[in-house]
């Protein structure tokens, strides 16, 4: 398992458009991805998990990877957060 921390850049969190574009670019991964975040694991592949996990602006999160292909699976997780899906 690999994992690194990184904070939401998005003015108004990981809402409905950044949590999509998140989950539909996780899901070509075979590996699990998931966000960790005020102790839950949130399938980084479920837009609504993600949505449910209240993840707002500053907010920092560790996302965790594992499987065959972990390491693209991480890299491609923490430059799509870092570069604010679109928004920031």
């Amino acid at each position: 398992m690999v994992s690194q921390t990184v904070t939401v850049k998005n003015e108004q969190g990981l809402h409905m458009r950044p949590a999509g574009i998140f989950a539909k670019e996780m899901t070509r991964f075979q590996s699990d991805v998931n966000l960790v975040f005020n102790g839950k694991k949130i399938n980084a592949k479920s837009v609504m998990n993600i949505i449910a996990g209240c993840i707002k602006c500053g907010c920092q999160m560790d996302i965790e990877c594992e499987g065959e292909d972990e390491t693209e699976a991480l890299k491609a997780a923490v430059e799509l957060i870092e570069s604010g899906l679109g928004e920031a």
